[in-house]
């Protein structure tokens, strides 16, 4: 048995390249794959959505359409990447998949494939509880959107203890960024580089199995 922990920001486009992947994997025997948001773009690491980061921001999300097939829209563009109101803040959606995961673990990856959706696709602020308990709701994660509606002390201790957790991997390992993926066979870890990871998932799960 191989354990797979996802390193992830949920605002990282890259990470949404590398969806389709991790959702490969998430269904491959034999690995039992563990997500750990890291919570880079919150709190501190959150930061103002000016003109310079949005045309970086596109940049990047262009490339990452070319490479995986992963689709950034118009209305994504114009609604977020133009919003010079809200912040780029990965705190309220990494409360959101960890509400997810309190109350529906086994949904967690579905939680971020729908946060992702709503942000890269329709063009919705998941900076916003209301809208992120909306999106919840609409993927059938009930008891995750009322619990996200009033995040209490335990909720927030478990967001902290999963992002530590995610961060001293990162540390471990001298990762930079995200994703990052990480294996453990037999009690053995190592850092999984790949290409595969956004051109070919298949060819990944393959490298895994292996």
């Amino acid at each position: 048995m191989t354990t797979l922990y996802y390193l992830y920001d949920p605002l990282c486009g890259w990470c949404y390249g590398a969806t389709p992947a991790v959702a490969c994997l998430h269904q491959t025997t034999g690995v039992t794959v563990t997500l750990l948001p890291t919570a880079l773009f919150a709190g501190e690491g959150a930061r103002p959505m000016d003109d310079d980061f949005a045309a970086y921001a596109w940049t990047n999300d262009q490339r990452i359409e070319r490479l995986t097939g992963q689709p950034f829209t118009e209305r994504y563009r114009r609604q977020v990447l133009g919003d010079r109101q809200r912040l780029f803040d990965s705190g309220p959606a990494t409360v959101a998949l960890t509400a997810v995961a309190l109350t529906g673990p086994q949904q967690e990856l579905a939680a971020l494939k729908a946060i992702q959706h709503a942000r890269y696709v329709d063009g919705q602020d998941v900076t916003s509880l209301e809208v992120l308990a909306g999106v919840l709701r609409a993927a059938g994660l009930d008891a995750a959107a009322q619990r996200l509606a009033a995040p209490d002390a335990a909720l927030l201790d478990v967001l902290r203890e999963r992002s530590g957790r995610a961060r001293a991997l990162m540390q471990q390992f001298g990762a930079r960024g995200v994703p990052t993926f990480i294996t453990e066979t037999a009690g053995q870890r190592r850092i999984l580089q790949s290409p595969a990871i956004y051109t070919d998932p298949q060819a990944l799960v393959s490298q895994l199995a292996a």
